[in-house]
């Protein structure tokens, strides 16, 4: 087993197989319906070119750029807490 697999694919050594959860990719496609928005919409925010919203991460295979279910999950909650962050930030200044 490589470095490579064990540092990013989370094998351990003994480990033969990674289970399916653990290496879900999902398609352009996948992450617009998941997120209930367009697939173009879906490659801006890829690509870092939605105002206000950090770039989803994904890997790219040439042209193909792939999504990790865990890393979605990770930047949506991310996503979530900078903005109730933001949103108490605004109460709290038209309080005062």
């Amino acid at each position: 087993m490589s470095f490579v697999e064990q540092k990013h694919f989370g094998l351990r050594e003994g480990d033969t197989e990674m289970e399916p959860q653990d290496f879900d990719l999902l398609t352009m496609s996948d992450v617009a319906q998941l997120l209930h928005c367009s697939k173009a919409h879906v490659c801006n925010a890829v690509n870092g070119r939605v105002q206000g919203c950090p770039a989803i991460p994904a890997v790219s295979l040439g042209r193909r750029k792939l999504v990790r279910r865990a890393s979605l999950l990770a930047w949506i909650e991310a996503n979530e807490k900078a903005g109730t962050m933001a949103s108490l930030g605004r109460d709290a200044a038209k309080r005062t």
